[in-house]
């Protein structure tokens, strides 16, 4: 399939009209957000076809997770989306705890501290998607106010694991450390800082004039084409489809959390275009900040710790599952990610690991809503997307 794609993509190019222009923009532009290359055939401004071409930030993720055990692992899942490491381990970890049949015994004040920094995560994830695309479009001043914020974050969590951004804190069975004395007071304290900050960012830059006309209608992504790739996460609730695997599967301590899931409605344009996708991730930061809320007030009342609590699992020292295919999915900030694990009952070390990054099928749906726009309204539809290359080309 892939083949025959690069077949008809190097016909296109090379019986390409007199009008027509091969223009490359990347791996070196701030506007595809890493290393990422897209080949453009365009006529004067318009872009008449997109060709990404990946594998510039190759991970090795797969053959490192079929050459080490499962807990030796956890710290490349970090560096897939290195946006949302928590979140990444935490997909991870519970997979290999359903393998293993333990995922009922994970004490519940395990289960509410890694929802808990992962939703911290989720919120610097979407921040640094927020500011960044307002710096692709023209507006600065976002980009310093959510990484400030962002800032306030990444203390949290360094304060929690020792690290700022690769965090190898969910282990199986448990975590490497409890939450430091004080934390829960510290995420109140966060939670009342930012709530006003993202007011000021709506005003700023969600219900600005400007920025409405460069992301409504432009991009616009139906439903059925954004199923049919494969779409998920804000992508594919951008497009109107109410579907969050935290909802959906119900895993870890989510059933138990009042949240909303914000879809696209086509408050400014059509449902589906650049500013739903923008505004859905908004408002996923206060559905978030509504869990942390909740947490918080769990882990201080319910769940409070004691001395003899131990966060790290009484686990043999190698950990090995029966003979089986699994797949486990959850809900990362980009979308779906999801893990194929192959283990043969033998070893601790698994036959198979396969990777199903989100950021790669929402990458993949780029050519079919870029077609006819602008190079600028490109710009603006890549930022909308959200790609992290290290989850991409894994």
């Amino acid at each position: 399939m892939i083949n025959e794609a690069f077949k008809r993509y190097q016909e296109r190019i090379q019986n390409l009209s007199a009008e027509e222009l091969v223009l490359n923009m990347g791996p070196q532009h701030p506007s595809t957000h890493g290393v990422l290359r897209l080949e453009l055939i365009t006529d004067g401004e318009i872009v008449n076809e997109v060709i990404p071409h990946v594998g510039y930030l190759h991970r090795c993720f797969e053959k490192h997770g079929q050459s080490m055990s499962y807990q030796q692992t956890i710290p490349y899942t970090d560096r897939l989306d290195y946006l949302s490491s928590m979140n990444s381990s935490h997909a991870f970890v519970m997979g290999v705890e359903r393998m293993l049949g333990i995922d009922q015994e994970i004490p519940k004040r395990v289960e509410y501290i890694r929802v808990l920094v992962c939703e911290l995560n989720r919120i610097g994830s979407h921040l640094i998607a927020l500011g960044t695309y307002g710096i692709d479009i023209g507006a600065f001043t976002p980009f310093l106010w959510c990484f400030r914020d962002r800032e306030h974050i990444m203390g949290l969590l360094e304060w929690a694991s020792g690290a700022r951004l690769l965090y190898n804190f969910i282990w199986v069975g448990g975590l490497f450390y409890d939450l430091p004395v004080g934390f829960e007071e510290r995420c109140k304290e966060f939670v009342d800082y930012f709530k006003p900050k993202m007011v000021e960012l709506n005003e700023l830059l969600t219900n600005n004039q400007v920025f409405i006309n460069r992301t409504a209608n432009v991009g616009v992504l139906p439903l059925d084409v954004a199923i049919n790739y494969g779409c998920s996460g804000p992508m594919l609730r951008g497009s109107g489809l109410k579907w969050d695997l935290r909802r959906i599967d119900g895993y870890s301590v989510y059933p138990e959390l009042d949240f909303d899931i914000p879809v696209g409605k086509g408050e400014m344009g059509s449902v589906g275009d650049c500013w739903d996708r923008f505004k859905v991730r908004i408002d996923e930061i206060g559905e978030s900040l509504k869990m942390i809320e909740q947490c918080v007030e769990r882990l201080q009342k319910e769940l409070k710790r004691t001395p003899d609590f131990d966060p790290r699992a009484k686990l043999p020292r190698k950990i090995i599952p029966k003979a089986q295919d699994y797949y486990i999915r959850a809900e990362n900030p980009k979308g779906e990610l999801g893990f194929y694990f192959i283990a043969d009952g033998k070893t601790e070390i698994p036959k198979r690991v396969k990777a199903r990054g989100p950021s790669f099928n929402n990458l993949s749906v780029l050519p079919a809503i870029s077609k006819g726009v602008m190079i600028a309204d490109l710009v603006a539809i890549i930022g909308s997307i959200d790609i992290v290359l290290g989850e991409l080309d894994r």
